[in-house]
């Protein structure tokens, strides 16, 4: 079996091979990791000479390699000097040196350009080896998790296994809370079960078991199949396009890979399976996989193809301007993808149709890729709609990127599509799930300005045929008899606009035979309700009401290239509706965003089965009144109002006294570090308050709350669900204010 978890140590490489009982390991003791270099002949000549005394330096060799994938399109090599290194950790140090030193001292800024710099260990090696490293036999897995108080205090006794405390009956009976015990009770579960995989509830976890183990004097604890661990990287913070965010410290132990998952988006959206897979794609490691983010994978796939397939190098800083254009064409480019701005309302009788994949199938159907928009070959070309750009008929880079994502996912839709058994299900919703990220990634990647392979160009060549596509879905759809009531991108929401219109699985047919791409049926609502951008409305009579009819509507269709709808403004991902079978579903509303406290979003989901029960915003009202009843009086768990936010600054750097910031003075007090891009969770206690009295924390047992700020979050979700239908605030105030009676149908949910 191929090797799937790897250690640096010393310049000696270990790899460690699954067996069919466990792990072992074998050493490697010649490689030398490489950089490349690229510049004039003979500014690369003196650089070799500066680095044959360089004792980092291993050995140095001028070889061919493409430097970008222009050069390879057209098969033309750069003559560049490749540099070994003893060490995996010096290739980083030696290009600082390159760029800082070698280069300041004899040359101009940018002579040089260095390539193969900043890949990850793991990754570097198994490319450099051409090794697979996915698993070639089931993973064995163990999860362990410690609340963050006892992490912070260093309590190792309230440690779980798999969700079950150590001493209630699982791998250690007699365990107890006393931490010698517990530390004996894992070291024997980790012996017996042999795991492949640790899933951690945070990585700090790998330091402080190992020294806790070495306070209270117990020998032999380990957590890896060998003794020891190593801190792979500290804890950092970033920027990134105004955006703070953390990385936690990562951590190694010997022949056992480590999720942490407090670091893996991946394990949240598609598990251990979805990881597995996109190392099969990616070429990462597992550990190295499950940390990394959805553009790092992407990435990682873009290299690998490159080297393997294409022989060009992955620059470290990308060198692509983009090029000048005139007004004209700037006005043209500058765009986006197409909107259809929401009709505001309640609407009966709504198709949603999406385009399966629609960037990367942009990207595959007509080769857009860097190296072929306006390429520097003589061949074949196709213009592209608006812009006037040229795009080369030979096989691009990005399609061959996307071209097994694209596959394997229709594949696996194929696969769920017969009914597979819940566990075959499970693994490939998983994948599916992993390939989605990606996919959804390619597009935006392409524009962004540190992407390795990405292009401004592509960028805009894939919106000007998203835009055309959208056109021609429009024009069909409206011949056929449908209306748009929205749509964004690639996914349409439409409704009859006469009384017998073309068979709706008729015109998508027409339309994906006419693009090139599929245009699938994604369901049949009952009801949707579009909802205006807030205060907009303010009781505005134009709002479509329920039960006119499926044509109903006092808005005219919407305009396109995000255009406004006459009447209210809608806002453009926010909706919810009945789908036919009785599934709800919400987008953008309060019940699905990430801040909204539990009893708010049942609440909120109440409101939506009484209008679609009672179809009358008098009723939803009415729901609103007893359950603000319900809060006033006390009678809500205060675990149900938990409120989570993402702080964006450290404590100290905030000048606004919000209730996060008293979350965070409050983790301060009990010696809980949040860094900016981290979570803080808490309960409004009194919001009158200044300081961190203002709110408590979930594990500091809060017993009480803020019935009046909690109130005020229960209008706003039901001011959501009735603002469709033209109430505001004030109406609902107004409502509440009379004693209207109470109908005996507001008690049912």
């Amino acid at each position: 079996m191929s090797p799937y978890t790897f250690e640096f140590e010393d310049g000696v490489v270990r790899e460690w091979r699954l067996t069919e009982s466990g792990a072992e390991p074998t050493t490697d003791a010649d490689y030398a990791p490489s950089l490349f270099v690229d510049g004039p002949a003979d500014a690369l000549a003196d650089l070799q000479d500066r680095l044959a005394s360089d004792p980092k330096v291993a050995a140095t060799e001028r070889e061919r390699w493409a430097t970008d994938l222009h050069e390879a399109h057209v098969d033309d090599r750069s003559r560049v000097l490749r540099v070994d290194l003893d060490r995996v950790g010096e290739v980083r140090t030696l290009a600082r040196e390159i760029r800082g030193v070698h280069e300041r001292e004899t040359h101009a800024p940018g002579t040089f350009r260095l390539y193969d710099v900043d890949l990850a260990p793991g990754f570097r090696y198994c490319l450099d080896r051409e090794i697979d490293p996915t698993p070639a036999r089931d993973l064995r897995t163990m999860r362990l998790d410690l609340p963050e108080p006892a992490l912070a205090d260093g309590d190792v006794s309230g440690l779980e296994i798999d969700g079950e405390p150590i001493g209630a009956g699982g791998d250690a009976d007699d365990a107890s809370d006393d931490p010698a015990r517990v530390l004996g009770a894992l070291g024997d579960a980790l012996d017996r079960r042999d795991p492949d995989v640790l899933v951690l509830s945070h990585a700090d976890l790998v330091p402080l078991l190992a020294e806790r183990a070495s306070d209270l004097g117990i020998e032999g604890f380990r957590l890896g199949r060998r003794p020891g661990w190593t801190r792979l990287a500290s804890e950092n913070t970033y920027e990134s396009y105004g955006r703070v965010g953390h990385s936690p410290a990562r951590y190694r132990v010997p022949g056992r890979a480590i999720v942490d998952t407090s670091n893996s988006f991946l394990w949240h959206q598609s598990g251990l399976d979805g990881i597995r897979y996109m190392v099969g794609r990616t070429g990462r490691p597992l550990q190295e996989a499950a940390w990394g983010s959805i553009g790092t994978l992407l990435t990682s796939r873009q290299i690998r193809l490159a080297h393997t397939e294409r022989g060009v190098l992955a620059p470290w800083n990308k060198w692509e301007p983009e090029r000048f254009a005139d007004v004209a064409t700037l006005h043209a480019a500058d765009r986006g993808g197409f909107t259809f701005a929401p009709e505001v309302g309640f609407h009966e009788t709504v198709h949603e149709i999406d385009f399966a994949s629609l960037y990367p199938r942009i990207i595959r159907e007509h080769n857009v890729s860097p190296e072929t928009v306006d390429c520097r070959c003589e061949c074949d070309s196709r213009s592209v709609p608006e812009l006037g750009y040229e795009i080369c008929e030979r096989d691009g880079f990005l399609p061959a990127v996307l071209d097994p994502l694209l596959d394997d996912r229709a594949a696996i839709k194929r696969a769920l599509r017969e009914d597979p058994p819940e566990a075959t299900a499970d693994r490939l919703r998983a994948e599916s799930g992993a390939i989605k990220w990606v996919l959804v990634s390619c597009f935006g990647y392409q524009g962004y300005r540190n992407a390795k392979y990405g292009r401004i160009e592509c960028h805009e060549a894939i919106n000007a045929y998203a835009r055309e596509i959208a056109l021609t879905a429009k024009a069909r759809l409206e011949d056929a008899g449908w209306r748009i009531v929205h749509g964004i991108v690639d996914s349409l929401w439409v409704t009859p606009r006469i009384d017998d219109p073309e068979p709706i699985e008729s015109v998508t047919a027409d339309v994906s035979d006419a693009v090139g791409i599929p245009l699938e049926h994604d369901g049949r609502y009952e009801w949707v309700c579009f909802v205006p951008l807030r205060d907009s409305i303010a009781g505005d009579a134009s709002a479509t009401r329920p039960g006119a009819g499926s044509t109903s509507g006092a808005n005219p269709g919407p305009r396109s290239r995000g255009g406004v709808a006459s009447g209210p403004a809608g806002a453009l991902t926010k909706y919810f509706g009945k789908r036919e079978g009785g599934e709800y579903r919400f987008r953008g509303i309060e019940v699905r965003q990430r801040s909204t406290p539990e009893f708010v979003a049942a609440s909120q989901r109440a409101f939506v089965e009484t209008l679609d029960r009672e179809r009358d915003p008098e009723a939803v009202c009415d729901v609103l009144g007893r359950r603000l009843g319900e809060l006033r009086r006390g009678a809500v768990d205060p675990a149900a109002l938990e409120i989570t936010n993402r702080v964006s600054k450290s404590l100290e750097a905030y000048r606004q006294r919000t209730r996060a910031v008293a979350a965070l003075e409050r983790y301060d007090r009990h010696g809980i570090d949040r860094r900016p891009d981290q979570s803080v969770r808490y309960v409004v206690v009194d919001d009158d308050a200044r300081g961190p009295e203002r709110v408590r924390l979930p594990f500091e047992g809060p017993s009480t709350y803020d019935s009046d700020y909690y109130a005020a979050l229960l209008g706003r979700a039901c001011e959501s669900v009735v603002s469709p239908l033209g109430w505001d605030r004030a109406r609902i105030r107004d409502y509440l204010r009379d004693g209207e009676p109470v109908r005996l149908s507001s008690f049912v949910e």
